[in-house]
């Protein structure tokens, strides 16, 4: 089955899913690479890099949430749909729900355990950030673990939404995965 005009995403909707899957991808090879790292200046221009890059992810996710307000996303093809299990089409919103929600509170509890651990956010070095929350050891101390399970929440999650556009491609062969590609409507 080819996917037609009327179940494609919209460019903009491909160029930011792309674009934030790239970003997330490289912030949690980021975030793993750098907490084995002793402390040095290097590790530090790396957490610099990560919260800048963190930042983009909150911009991105919003610019995306907002586009997808208005240019609401295309419906499974009737074919797709009644060829799933129940299961599977509860899975597809729960995943995109649950990424969506992690979209936002990943960066965000990065943000407030930097603000809490008192290391402010200076976007490239340049663009200060408000604290989002007071400096507060004990908040940093809570904020620290969740940031990271909540990332690994959504590399789950990713992995999830990776391996079930797989299946649809190479073992379903229904061209779901066509609708986020590249190229002509």
């Amino acid at each position: 089955m080819s996917s037609t005009a009327s179940t494609r995403y919209h460019p903009l909707s491909v160029a930011l899913h792309w674009l934030l899957a790239l970003a997330l991808v490289g912030l949690f090879a980021l975030g793993l690479y750098m907490e084995g790292l002793s402390f040095s200046p290097q590790k530090l221009k790396f957490y610099s890099w990560h919260k800048w890059f963190g930042m983009l992810v909150l911009t991105l996710s919003f610019v995306r949430l907002m586009w997808r307000l208005i240019q609401r996303p295309p419906a499974l093809p009737r074919v797709i749909e009644h060829a799933m299990p129940v299961w599977q089409r509860w899975a597809h919103h729960a995943t995109h729900g649950g990424l969506y929600l992690l979209f936002f509170a990943v960066p965000l509890l990065g943000w407030a355990f930097s603000s809490a651990a008192g290391f402010p956010i200076v976007v490239f070095g340049v663009l200060p950030l408000p604290d989002f929350v007071p400096v507060s050891p004990e908040l940093a101390d809570l904020l620290k673990p969740l940031h990271k399970y909540a990332a690994f929440a959504m590399a789950a999650l990713v992995g999830l939404h990776v391996a079930g556009a797989l299946k649809h491609h190479f073992i379903d062969r229904d061209g779901l995965l066509g609708r986020m590609a590249w190229g002509q409507r």
